[in-house]
């Protein structure tokens, strides 16, 4: 077996799924146009996809009230800092610097306009 996607239950679908391609750089691989509103986004490595909808029956999380280190979307980053003022610009809202980390990776954390946590990492060597 392989990982398929990861879902998140949001309160705003659509205007997440748009920010997300907007800024991210995912396409829309599907979406349904009704209840609960699921926008299924492939990342640009075409290997990776997400799902974003809005399931009022189900609960969803406070994503602001969560530590970045409880749950957080990770990203390859070559810039990390030009990538952070970019997401800011957009309406992203920084959670601290660039933090250094052991192996020579460094990484950044940042918030979605809902405040889902997104991390940039870039490796000194490559994990995947």
């Amino acid at each position: 077996m392989r990982v398929e996607h990861v879902a998140f239950n949001v309160q705003d679908p659509l205007a997440m799924a748009r920010w997300y391609v907007e800024h991210l750089g995912f396409q829309v691989k599907r979406r349904v146009l009704e209840a609960p509103w699921a926008h299924f986004l492939i990342d640009s490595s075409g290997s990776t996809m997400i799902e974003i909808y809005g399931n009022r029956n189900a609960e969803a999380l406070d994503f602001p009230k969560l530590s970045p280190a409880a749950v957080h979307l990770a990203f390859i980053s070559n810039d990390i800092d030009a990538d952070v003022q970019k997401l800011i610009a957009a309406g992203a809202t920084s959670e601290g610097g660039v933090t250094p980390l052991p192996g020579g990776d460094s990484m950044a954390f940042v918030r979605d306009p809902w405040g889902f946590t997104l991390q940039l990492v870039k490796r000194a060597e490559p994990m995947i």
